[in-house]
């Protein structure tokens, strides 16, 4: 039961670490799960809610990629919460809290991955951040626009996850590092996979510091992160390990995210979700009826984002198929 949880957070985690007894709490009041605590209970909610299944169908970086071992966007958040766990469980933090806001972290992500996130906050008035969209998605829009009322730690981790946000809790701080950790080395197996970039390619000094496998970088960033920070208020790696998945990170962005390639197929994600966007402007009755219904009370580009950024690749591409391209005619 609970009560067995909650003994073993005050006899074994950290004492920097969020326990589930501290939370301080929803948005509204829920009676409290007889067996699971609020954290666990969130977990749940967000694995169950339809965000979380459109993942399976989100660029992470490669659109629509021709064989079945690319990442997805849920691949990715997988990966992240694996990380996450991992040092969670090496500093004595809250597995329960960690794993919640890794597998929340990017349920506001657009169709098209980065791309997608460039293309709408360039098109709304108001900008877009996945992040932040994110907290929207679990605030707000899941559950027919009731939200999940998750415990404020969760959302306060989801939003604040990417680099150089200030999460509250340590554990938030964990899947901020875990996400990094993820998608550096899992987009590099991808890139080189694709045939972008060979293993030769990448940063001598970071393969000589951290390893010449994904799973041997990762391995050092995790026993990095738990020499500098074992028993102490703080989530981080060493100077030059920190220095060296840095490096790592500006050589993906210059020699991969950056290629033509993405470039091209950005520009025609581009054209794709402008037109989406100007067509529902235009013609905004013929949303779908949960996100017309809105529009009264909030602004249009906001509830534009909102449906745009929920669609996956496939659904993005159907759905502009079905408005922009001519239909055979049956005479």
């Amino acid at each position: 039961m609970k009560e067995k949880t909650v003994k073993k957070e005050e006899m074994f985690l950290s004492p920097y670490a969020c326990k589930s007894v501290d939370t301080v709490g929803r948005l509204r009041f829920e009676e409290p799960c007889p067996m699971r605590t609020d954290f666990q209970r969130d977990k749940d909610r967000i694995i169950h809610c339809k965000a979380f299944r459109r993942l399976k169908n989100k660029t992470q970086v490669f659109f629509s990629p021709e064989g079945d071992h690319y990442r997805t966007r849920l691949t990715h958040t997988l990966n992240v919460s694996q990380v996450a766990r991992g040092i969670a469980r090496a500093l004595n933090l809250n597995e329960d809290l960690t794993e919640a806001i890794a597998l929340g972290h990017d349920l506001g992500h657009t169709p098209f991955g980065h791309s997608g996130e460039r293309i709408l906050n360039k098109l709304s008035p108001k900008g877009f951040e996945h992040n932040v969209q994110s907290g929207r998605v679990v605030d707000y829009l899941e559950n027919d626009g009731k939200g999940l009322n998750l415990t404020r730690e969760v959302v306060d981790g989801i939003i604040n996850h990417k680099m150089n946000s200030k999460p509250k809790t340590l554990e938030g701080k964990a899947v901020s590092l875990a996400d990094r950790i993820a998608y550096i080395n899992h987009d590099i197996d991808d890139a080189i996979e694709g045939g972008f970039i060979t293993k030769d390619d990448l940063p001598k000094y970071a393969v000589e510091l951290l390893g010449d496998t994904s799973s041997k970088r990762i391995n050092s960033m995790l026993l990095s992160i738990c020499r500098e920070s074992d028993g102490k208020n703080k989530v981080e790696m060493e100077k030059d390990v920190a220095e060296a998945t840095m490096e790592l990170r500006t050589f993906m962005f210059n020699n991969v995210y950056n290629d033509i390639t993405f470039r091209t197929e950005e520009a025609r994600a581009d054209r794709m979700l402008t037109a989406l966007y100007e067509y529902y402007m235009k013609n905004p009755d013929e949303l779908p009826e949960f996100f017309s219904d809105r529009l009264n009370g909030e602004d249009v580009d906001v509830v534009l984002c909102d449906y745009i950024s929920g669609m996956s690749d496939m659904f993005a591409v159907k759905t502009f198929n079905e408005i922009f391209v001519p239909k055979n005619w049956k005479l």
